[in-house]
């Protein structure tokens, strides 16, 4: 089999790994069990793509949503890579060829869903088709407790010991808690090769801003990003139509997604956003891990997300290729009312909610941050960052800080004065002296601490709170309905043995009108364009979204760098051997206003890589001698596909050429071709 790097050049079409993969790749390969925690948009589906070529057998691929899987059969398909799905979405023709594809043997991955797991006949089709890999994607279902979990991902382990194969699950959202729960469920407990890659997506943008006409700041952060695909999440299936309203109305194509869809309108959505440029999809967090479109610009989200991990991963769809994308979460004091109510009213156990607690506190310490998100971000997964990212609204525009330290203690008194039973806003009413009737009835209004946060209003000390809950200075009680409860962190800080600083929290005034963010510079708009019309218009004639054919990085790539060959364009990254021969003259003569000349195929395999300039030589060295040195011999010449194959291989002596070409052809061109080879 060729070497992963020769495959991941040939095939995906990428000069180098990205940071991470090559390691994982080679212990995949290596039939070790392997667990993966990368991040979304980490590169995580090559990780048991490329080694499923360079293995015997079938991989099976576990995956948790049908759309995610016929993407990225589609993406296979493509690049050159026999795959195929068994999923409950298949017509009878799709199935029929799947299992034809099995039964002769030409099938390398096999998707398919957890829930396929539980038919009795599907262990028996493992076994005969000869499964030599198993590839868990999205492995964090697997958590009981976690936000995606799925029964049926408990059945992968009685898989992996039934057919003795190796097995390599990945994830993007796995704490430690959750991490250990993969461990015992796929593996039995016995630790797989666990790689634990970076976290930090640093083509996305983070960015936060406290609800102030929630709408028209959504309209304004879509205005600014016009023409560009993205995302809006709310909490409400509602929302998810009034909003997709409002932007339609604004003169953006938007349409709403939630699990109260029938399904073929959802199926339909799920088209239009792969297929269509500049859709904008308003969604509950149903429109999810199935999203595999690589050029999402932005995220919005129009209210808080759940946690920490889900807000990670929710970003983490946007700028899958690596080119620059933004986000924007807005927040209020009902977001957070809402999300503890979410908490407290489970039937999870007393410590499993209070982890959860904790989660929020994670993400409100990242909306209330007093310095780099990108810093409190990576923190939270364990992750240390010396120095600021200088690529968050933070960096960009530090906000104005200040002293916090009496303003704490005056909180935490104030709570261990009332017994740790109450939740912010009794706790407010006494800090600014506000004699509500809980308060008199209690007493409250006769502590030492009653009235003495006069130096700031009740939305300045609903802040002070939530930046406390933010650095997990205090935690609502699950077993005490929510009152806070100081933690061991707050107890220098109240006895005066640290400083903390806080951060002025102020409603964002409105922003003067956008303006647009181009992907490329002016000069290069033209082409990215007409780019993009070719892409579409390949892309409708053959069924399939347009990321399928080349990216949107692809894309502005070719528009930026303006390849003049073929040779030229198999360097641009994402243009692997099979893309190349399919679309690159079509694409080249976009960029160069010219019908491109195709050379041979054998050639055309050769496009990028030195071989190709050795080929030409060769080819060079043929003509002139094709009737001998003194040009009167009978013509004699060595097929392309021969040039193509000494180019490739190299021979360094006349036996081994001879071997190659045979005789003839080496007493007419051997020397010659040697000279060529040995320069080389």
């Amino acid at each position: 089999m060729p070497p992963a790097q020769d495959l991941l050049s040939s095939v995906f079409g990428f000069d180098a790994f990205r940071p991470g993969q090559e390691d994982i790749v080679a212990a995949v390969a290596a039939g070790r069990n392997t667990l993966a925690i990368m991040p979304t948009g980490g590169g995580k589906s090559l990780c048991y793509q490329l080694p499923a070529l360079m293995r015997d057998g079938v991989t099976v691929v576990i995956s948790p949503l049908i759309a995610l899987m016929r993407d990225q059969v589609r993406a296979l398909t493509e690049a050159g890579v026999a795959a195929g799905a068994l999923t409950s979405g298949n017509t009878e023709d799709e199935t029929r060829a799947v299992f034809d594809a099995l039964d002769v043997g030409n099938l390398k991955l096999l998707y398919m869903a957890p829930e396929r797991l539980a038919s009795g006949g599907t262990l028996n089709l493992l076994r005969r088709v000869g499964v030599g890999l198993i590839a868990v994607d999205e492995a964090h279902c697997v958590s009981q407790w976690g936000h995606d979990f799925r029964p049926d991902y408990l059945r992968i382990g009685d898989l992996r010991r039934a057919l003795d194969v190796p097995l390599a699950a990945f994830t993007a959202t796995a704490d430690a808690e959750t991490r250990d729960e993969i461990v015992a469920r796929l593996f039995d407990g016995a630790a797989p090769q666990t790689f634990l890659r970076g976290f930090d997506r640093p083509n996305i943008h983070l960015a936060f801003s406290p609800k102030d006409k929630p709408r028209q700041q959504i309209l304004t952060f879509a205005a600014a990003r016009r023409g560009q695909s993205g995302i809006v999440y709310c909490a409400t299936r509602a929302k998810t139509e009034t909003l997709a309203a409002a932007l339609t109305e604004a003169g953006h194509l938007a349409c709403a997604y939630h699990g109260g869809m029938e399904a073929g309108p959802r199926r339909d959505v799920e088209a239009r956003f792969q297929q269509e440029d500049g859709l904008i999809v308003v969604a509950t967090v149903a429109f999810g891990m199935g999203v595999d479109k690589p050029d999402i610009r932005w995220v919005a989200h129009a209210d808080l997300p759940k946690s920490i991990e889900a807000y990670y991963q929710e970003i983490g769809r946007a700028g899958r290729d690596g080119a620059p994308s933004e986000t924007m979460t807005l927040y209020g004091a009902d977001d957070i009312r809402l999300r503890r109510a979410q908490i407290d009213e489970s039937l999870a156990p007393p410590e499993r909610r209070a982890a959860d607690h904790a989660r929020l506190n994670a993400l409100l310490g990242l909306a209330e941050a007093p310095g780099c998100r990108r810093q409190t971000l990576l923190a939270y997964f364990g992750e240390a960052v010396p120095e600021s990212c200088g690529h968050c609204d933070l960096c960009d525009s530090p906000p104005a800080r200040f002293d916090g330290t009496e303003a704490v203690q005056k909180a935490l008194s104030a709570m261990l004065r009332t017994g740790e039973s109450f939740g912010t806003g009794h706790l407010v009413d006494i800090l600014t002296g506000s004699e509500t009737d809980k308060v008199r009835a209690r007493g409250h209004d006769r502590l030492p601490t009653f009235g003495v946060g006069r130096e700031f209003d009740r939305r300045g000390w609903q802040a002070v709170f939530r930046q406390m809950m933010g650095r997990d200075l205090v935690r609502p009680d699950p077993e005490r309905h929510g009152a806070l409860r100081m933690m061991q962190a707050a107890r220098p800080i109240l006895k005066g043995e640290q400083t903390i600083e806080l951060r002025r929290d102020t409603i964002a005034a409105a922003k003067a009108r956008p303006v647009v963010k181009a992907l490329v510079s002016e000069e290069d708009a033209p082409l990215l364009s007409a780019l993009k019309a070719k892409r579409r218009a390949l892309a409708e004639a053959a069924g399939v979204p347009a990321y399928i054919i080349f990216t949107d990085r692809t894309l502005i790539e070719m528009a930026e760098t303006r390849p003049q060959s073929l040779d030229e364009m198999a360097r641009i990254g994402g243009v692997g051997a099979t893309k190349l021969d399919r679309y690159g003259a079509a694409f080249l003569e976009v960029v160069t206003g010219a019908s491109a000349e195709l050379p041979h195929p054998a050639r055309r395999r050769l496009a990028g890589r030195d071989a190709g300039d050795l080929f030409d030589r060769l080819m060079e060295v043929q003509s002139r001698l094709s009737r001998g040195e003194d040009g009167c011999d009978k013509p004699l010449s060595c097929s392309a596909s021969l040039v193509a194959k000494l180019a490739e291989l190299r021979p360094r002596d006349m036996d081994a050429l001879t071997r190659l070409v045979g005789a003839r052809r080496a007493d007419r061109f051997g020397r010659a071709f040697l000279e060529v080879l040995s320069e080389a």
